[in-house]
């Protein structure tokens, strides 16, 4: 598609342009020279190049084949040598590198000149303003350019890390390509390192002064030093030649220094700009007076200003276009992506410094070809170069084609994988909504919509601005309401309506955390509690639409999730964010103050609240968890006793009514926080509480003893009686959660139910299933509680007997677990067991036997290995059983949360050591499943940090396992190579062998365990037949995978060990069977496996002599081959 600007096509929607170089427009060079060789006119950069333009050479001017994205050959220019030229490139093979330690690397690096007067050392070291370094250079170019030349050519060679020195007598003018190859000679690439790339704060401060150095230079020597056809003519000449060169030190440090000299002299052309039109203005005025009233020689003075000022804006012009074709058109798409990124930051700078000639669509294209690039940062620093231009409205009209041809690429890069790249695209599509509203449509603003519920806290947030400025904002044309009873409804009102309306349109529930989190900063509607409230309780006006139970519960949970979060300042589980974790003082401040004002509403309001929902248990779950985030001491200091004990006869009423388990829990959780102790309110609610409690028990007691007595009576129990016990022991257990129950002496009444069930002597004088699993909980929650009484409250001459007493306790409750674990009636009972000793395993672990207390040292419960086996056997049954439930999404999602849940119970137990890693093999085989692969992938870092050997041992048992399940599934007892179970096998290795990471030299003797102990096991099953394989040697295929983990003189250990199991001669033939072991030598005597080895910081390589010719033939077409573009 063609667009026409300014009488010239743009081709803005190609693809960018093809990775040979682009020529060099030589309409300029082509012209005339007779200008430059006339003595009586002075000898500027233009006239040098041929000629004054009548127009400044921007990129308008050239063909508009230059910009359509075709392969075409250089040409070399007719009147001016390049200054580098390409057939005269020397890649020099870098060295070996040498092991060296980081401090003996730093002095090296340090010594790329020892000469103090030289420039890199004095703008590297000296504390001086970098101003006063380049007035110093000034005052040496003034005495002696020639000298004050080579300093500074020598300082961008020092800069690029290269040691060579440029001669001091070189010859005028002079030959930088020359230069060029003589110090690509001389470059010493043994570390591959730069000061560019170097990291550390001295290597930062050092990228800055050069930086600097280079803007400054400009700066200082705008007026006059710049235009003398010397030294911008060789700095210029010398900075594009290295550009261009196949050091990448060369290119990095040359590019760096081009684009700053650019953007130097972007300001300098704007103020040239400012003071001709300046001067433009004043010959205007003079020349309007009239011939007795105007000064002839200030009319000449203007005028001669006015010219100069002309020529020096060409020049600079020329300077500019010069560079940009010769430096930024070949280097924006460099192979090296600082390269590509330190273009894009700098040409959004030209844009916004001097858009009169920098803002236009052939500029501009550019940067929206390198929004595909494929390195995040090359990305961001496209948006970053964009969103300033938008930002302003006056440049809003040069912006719309480019806007129209890369709005798709912007709207998708909002969903981009590196996050900042995300939160900088939805902010470009906020500047567009604002200039360009139309643009956008609405499938655009959809994508963005969603973007409320990322994972990553700074893009929801991003989007919830976008949400802001197109749904969320209040306008003139909004009416005032009323309620009912004639009460003005607050202004936020209708938005308010509108996100509950968003909320459930998104069909994302649960989520109503992640929505308050996206818009919490931003907008202040969901903090508004007031309107919310007055929106639930306030009967609708006359013409207001009435809430639905729907629109009524969603209110609610943004309502409690904006509560949340305001009084805790915590962001919602699983939301990344780049925030501190320590929050400041005047933070502190504002959340404390957040959360008295929401106290001083909800004290009031939410008992209303309560009444008027408290037969919805979804909506009661979610008021109930309000008071857990109130400031306590408002209640006594405002008077609102009334108000409190309202709230509890609430709670009290709830636990009496509901059955729901969340309505429950939410309840004894927040009678938990009311009951804090020390708050003024504690007396008040620790009576409630009580009386709860007290209830609760009661009611469990009768229905427990009416129970038994159906029971010894052989009495069949009905459904009523069923129900009564099973809500009393579920009640009895929620509290126990929140709440010390031991006074009440409850657990031998508990136990005595568990232990009936361990006996199965008398299946139907057991509880009901669920029944029983609450008496599972809350006979663990009273050993819990047991072990906090002894730590926190027991009293010294008490102690020995209620230790002795809580030892008995978990030792029984321990043994009975683990048989229903084992053997238990139900899968319901089995689970509530396992979780139950998974969970008391943690609590009463080794950490006891750190206690100063020999009572607390004597709690520590060691489990047996043949308990061990009772927990592996329940994960490998019910965590990674086959049987595949046909179910809908939501039970197969609550079925497979449930899973992992007990997997992470067990693997939680491996992490703290409480049982041998070793344990884990049977886990650590199930990696490649996608439904558990983060938990296992977790617990094998954790593994690997208890004990480096023991974890290589654990992998190796896994593998093997897996290996001799296959035998067992073949028919013969071999293993096919072919089959994918084989393949699969392979796959695992493979992603085990990643978790030793890029360090061999810490993983060595782990790595090399699993070898040996490999080896030994393919090698350990040997046949009938002496000639043929061993029936295991197909494993050493398994094993391959590790090969690249190891150092090259640990292979030759190996290898020994190899043929010390496995005698070089044993394979008499070459059949088939034996190519394992054959594969496997070969890999530890050439390193050729199938895994690609770590990438060395080198930038080149030799080749093996061991390749066929035709490898050959291809790496010499590659050598001579411009490696500095993307294809």
């Amino acid at each position: 598609m063609m667009a026409r600007r300014g009488g010239k096509r743009i081709r803005m929607d190609d693809p960018p342009p093809a990775p040979e170089y682009d020529e060099m427009h030589s309409d300029a060079l082509n012209e005339s020279t007779s200008d430059a060789d006339s003595p009586t006119k002075r000898m500027t950069r233009l006239r040098a190049r041929g000629g004054v333009r009548d127009k400044p050479p921007i990129i308008d001017d050239d063909e508009d084949e230059f910009f359509a994205p075709v392969s075409r050959k250089r040409k070399t220019p007719q009147t001016r040598k390049p200054p580098a030229e390409r057939k005269e490139r020397i890649e020099r093979p870098r060295k070996e590198p040498v092991e060296k330690t980081h401090h003996e690397r730093i002095d090296n690096e340090r010594e790329i000149t020892t000469d103090e007067n030289s420039l890199y050392y004095i703008v590297r070291h000296s504390k001086n303003p970098i101003a006063s370094i380049v007035d110093q250079w000034i005052g040496q170019y003034k005495a002696n350019r020639e000298t004050a030349l080579v300093a500074l050519m020598q300082f961008f060679i020092n800069a690029s890390g290269c040691k060579g020195k440029i001669s001091e007598d070189i010859q005028y003018p002079v030959d930088h390509t020359a230069i060029i190859r003589r110090m690509t000679e001389e470059f010493d690439e043994e570390s591959g390192e730069y000061p560019l790339i170097m990291t550390g704060t001295q290597w930062k401060k050092f990228k800055n002064n050069f930086c600097d150095f280079v803007q400054t230079l400009v700066k200082q020597c705008q007026y006059s030093i710049i235009y003398d056809q010397f030294l911008m003519d060789n700095v210029i000449s010398l900075l594009t030649g290295l550009s261009d060169s196949q050091v990448r030190a060369f290119r990095h440090t040359a590019t760096l220094a081009a684009m700053k000299l650019m953007t130097a002299l972007v300001d300098v052309a704007l103020l040239v700009s400012n003071n001709f039109e300046n001067a433009a203005k004043q010959f205007e005025a003079e020349r309007v007076k009239s011939r007795d009233r105007r000064a002839s020689d200030r009319l000449d003075s203007l005028m001669t200003k006015r010219s100069e000022l002309e020529e020096n804006m060409d020049e600079i012009k020329s300077m500019l276009t010069y560079m940009f074709k010769s430096v930024f058109v070949h280097r924006y798409r460099d192979t090296l992506p600082d390269i590509r990124a330190i273009c894009m930051a700098e040409i959004g700078i030209w844009m916004e410094n001097y858009p009169q000639n920098f803002l236009d669509d052939s500029y501009l294209k550019y940067i929206g070809w390198t929004l595909h690039d494929k390195i995040g940062e090359v990305r961001l620093r496209c948006l970053q170069s964009l969103l300033p231009l938008y930002d302003k409205d006056e440049l809003k009209g040069k912006l719309e084609l480019f806007t129209s041809k890369f709005k798709d690429r912007i709207v998708a890069m909002t969903l981009d994988k590196e996050f900042e790249v995300s939160v900088h695209a939805v902010k470009l599509v906020i500047s567009i909504l604002k200039i360009h509203p139309e643009i956008l449509a609405d499938k655009d603003c959809e994508i963005v919509y969603e973007l409320v519920y990322s994972s990553h806290r700074g893009v929801a947030q991003a989007a919830a601005e976008f949400l802001n400025v197109r749904l969320f904002h209040l306008t003139a044309d909004m009416e005032e309401t009323k309620t009912k009873r004639g009460k003005l409804r607050l202004p936020n009102t209708p938005l308010i309506r509108d996100l509950v309306q968003f909320f459930i349109e998104s069909e994302l529930h649960e989520h109503g955390a992640y929505l308050v989190d996206s818009f919490i900063d931003s907008n202040d509607m969901v903090r508004d509690w007031e309107c919310m409230t007055d929106l639930l309780l306030e009967e609708p006006g006359p013409n207001e639409e009435v809430l639905d139970n729907k629109q009524e519960s969603t209110l609610i949970e943004i309502m409690v999730s904006s509560v949340k979060q305001s009084a805790s300042g915590e962001v919602p589980v699983g939301r990344a964010s780049n925030r501190k974790f320590t929050l400041s003082s005047k933070e502190l401040k504002a959340i404390q103050d957040e959360k008295v004002k929401l106290t001083e509403h909800f004290i009031v309001t939410l008992p209303a609240l309560l009444e008027k929902y408290q037969a919805d248990s979804e909506k009661l779950a979610n008021l109930l968890a309000v008071p857990q985030y109130f400031d306590l001491n408002l209640y006594t200091t405002n008077r609102q006793e009334g108000n409190l004990q309202a709230l509890l006869d609430k709670i009290s009423q709830v636990m009496c009514m509901h059955t729901g388990r969340e309505v429950l829990e939410t309840c004894a959780k927040t009678l938990e926080c009311l009951c804090a102790e020390g708050s003024a309110t504690y007396t008040r609610c620790n009576i409630a509480r009580s009386n709860i409690i007290e209830s609760a028990v009661n009611k469990y007691k009768d229905t427990i003893v009416e129970w038994r007595n159906l029971i010894l009576g052989e009495e069949t129990p009905n459904e009523d009686d069923i129900y009564n016990i099973t809500i009393a022991l579920k009640v009895l257990s929620i509290l126990y959660s929140s709440h010390n129950l031991n006074s009440w002496d409850l657990f031998k009444s508990l136990f005595r139910d568990v232990e009936e069930a361990q006996c199965k002597d008398n299946v139907e004088r057991c509880l009901p299933n669920e029944a029983l699993a609450y008496c599972i909980e809350a006979c663990y929650f009273s050993i819990s509680w047991g072990l906090y009484y002894v730590e926190n409250d027991c009293e010294a001459l008490n102690v020995a007997e209620v230790v002795a007493e809580l030892r008995s306790n978990l030792d029984s409750f321990m043994s009975a677990c683990f048989e229903l674990t084992r053997d238990g009636p139900t899968v319901q009972i089995q689970e509530a067991a396992y979780q139950s000793i998974c969970d008391l395993l943690i609590i009463y672990s080794d950490q006891l036997a750190r206690s100063d207390s020999e009572h607390i040292r004597s709690l520590e419960y060691k489990s047996r290995m043949d308990e061990h086996l009772i927990l592996d056997n329940f994960v490998q049954h019910y965590v990674f059983s086959l049987k595949q439930v046909v179910a809908q999404d939501e039970t197969r999602i609550e079925e497979l949360h449930k899973k992992r849940n007990f997997l992470a119970c067990y693997c939680k137990l491996i992490v703290y050591n409480i049982i041998p890693t070793m344990r884990a093999a049977s886990i650590f085989k199930y990696y490649c499943y996608n439904e558990y692969g983060d938990i296992i992938k977790a617990t094998l870092g954790k593994a690997r940090e208890i004990n480096k050997v023991n974890f290589a041992m654990t992998l190796l048992l896994s593998l093997i396992t897996v290996f001799k399940s296959l035998q067992e599934q073949s028919d013969d007892g071999i293993v096919s190579k072919s089959s994918q179970e084989f393949i699969d096998l392979k796959e695992l290795a493979k992603r085990f062998a990643l978790t030793f990471g890029f360090d061999a030299l810490k993983n060595r003797e782990s790595v090399a365990a699993i070898h040996r102990g490999g080896i030994y096991f393919a090698a350990n099953k040997q046949p009938d037949d002496p000639v043929r394989a061993p029936t295991r040697i197909l494993f050493l295929e398994v094993l391959n995978e590790f090969n690249y983990k190891l150092l090259k003189q640990d292979k030759k250990v190996i290898m020994a060990f190899l043929d010390k199991v496995i005698p070089p001669g044993m394979p008499s033939s070459r059949a088939e069977e034996w190519q394992p072991l054959i594969l496997y030598r070969n890999s530890l005597l050439h390193g050729e496996t199938d895994q690609a080895p770590v990438a060395t910081r080198r930038a080149y390589t030799r080749k093996r002599r061991d390749h066929d010719e035709d490898d050959e033939e291809e790496e010499d077409e590659d050598e001579h081959n411009d490696p500095d573009y993307r294809g």
